[in-house]
């Protein structure tokens, strides 16, 4: 007669909290364990990339904690990913490497060849070469949304689609596209609802809540916000994000460190992100005026329609603020090399004001002719702002566009 099986209780991970609690207190407190970490307050980082096997351990059970080599997971990434899928409030959430890693993982692991993937033009151009790679490897259909049909998504979402991915508010351009409308049309032929939340943030704006099905991160930007670590995060169902976890095997989990310092920056992300908002409504609302721009893009303000979606499901514009130059790449130049605080670099969501040129950066490799339809044109400008000091965000701006007034002495 065979001994029985003795169950041994498996302790929380992290500390429950209240569901009155706040998304600032959540940040902080949200990944506390029940060990404290041998009272360590911050949780510590393991470089280890190896794990030990435990007598017991049998290749078909699970393990708790789930680690045997770092390369599929490891104990550093699990604070910010549980408060990333807290924040989100999702049923589970697993990091990448990178923004683009988490992608490449989200679409390759829930597409088969012949599906047709819905997808919106007006997006970051990394992801469009992603879709484009993967309708060559896969064998995938790529249906693009023009901007003209971002407001129909009945009459783009059919029988044959199997995703529809779409970032709000977008890259360059920041429109704010109908969460819920798009998602109700998934839902209605069995798709997959996915939406890039890297320009909002959870704290801006919780996608699941309209009824999308799962949301991408690159953290890279907002949720590490102070440009010096790498990563990405895909939140959603459990039964979704296994799914996904599985490329985890390729080598796209973050390292310790980077893992250590998202963790760190999280505790701030309320904070940085109230600041960002703040600044970036002070400077749309300053450049709108100002004789030297031509247009200001800014989440809500393309029409009376848009700005409704955004007050419907934003708590906050965020801090990414476009705009186009009169006399196009001239004065683009002129403009980039005047400017005091605002660096000149890609990325965005750092606590320090960036500046890029989305046709030289961002989107890159579209043909000419493709940017200017998507309405990315020469003097197209694209703002992060960061946690300055909103005068003096608004004095180097201002500044910068006086072209007879060369302010660096």
């Amino acid at each position: 007669m065979s001994d029985p099986v003795i169950e041994r209780p498996r302790p929380p991970r992290f500390d429950p909290l209240p569901d009155w609690v706040g998304p600032a207190t959540r940040l902080i407190h949200g990944a506390r364990r029940p060990d404290r970490n041998a009272g360590a307050v911050v949780p510590p980082l393991y470089t280890s990339t190896t794990y030990r096997f435990p007598p017991e351990f049998s290749p078909a059970e699970p393990r708790d904690p789930p680690y045997l080599y770092a390369r599929e997971g490891h104990p550093t990434a699990e604070p910010p990913a549980e408060i990333i899928r807290q924040l989100e409030g999702a049923e589970a959430a697993r990091l990448f490497g990178s923004g683009m890693g988490a992608l490449a993982a989200t679409f390759q692991s829930l597409v088969r060849p012949g599906d047709e993937v819905v997808a919106f033009a007006d997006i970051y151009g990394g992801t469009r070469t992603l879709l484009a790679q993967l309708e060559g490897a896969v064998g995938i259909r790529v249906r693009w949304v023009q901007p003209g049909e971002t407001r129909r998504p009945r009459d783009v979402v059919g029988p044959a689609s199997r995703l529809v991915f779409l970032e709000t508010p977008s890259n360059p351009l920041l429109t704010v596209h109908d969460i819920g409308a798009w998602a109700s049309e998934a839902d209605a032929v069995g798709a997959l609802l996915i939406v890039d939340n890297t320009f909002a943030t959870p704290v801006n704006q919780r996608p699941l809540k309209f009824g999308a099905d799962l949301v991408v991160h690159s953290a890279t930007k907002y949720l590490g916000g102070h440009s010096d670590l790498m990563a990405g995060a895909v939140v959603g169902p459990r039964q979704l994000v296994d799914r996904i976890d599985a490329h985890h095997t390729l080598g796209s989990v973050p390292d310790p460190w980077s893992a250590y310092l998202l963790n760190r920056s999280l505790k701030t992300l309320s904070l940085r992100v109230a600041r960002q908002n703040e600044n970036a409504r002070a400077v749309a609302l300053a450049l709108r005026d100002h004789p030297a721009v031509e247009r200001v893009y800014y989440p809500g303000w393309n029409s009376v329609e848009e700005e409704a979606v955004a007050d419907r499901q934003m708590a906050g514009r965020g801090g990414m603020v476009a705009f186009d130059l009169r006399g196009g790449s001239m004065a683009v130049r002129e403009f980039l090399h005047r400017l005091r605080f605002v660096e000149v670099a890609s990325s965005l969501g750092g606590v320090e004001s960036l500046v890029s040129v989305p046709r030289e950066t961002s989107h890159r490799g579209l043909d000419p002719g493709e940017r200017l339809r998507l309405g990315i044109g020469d003097g197209l400008v694209r703002l992060s702002l960061g946690i300055e000091e909103t005068a003096d965000l608004l004095r180097d701006l201002r500044e910068a566009l006086e072209p007879r007034t060369d302010h660096r002495v």
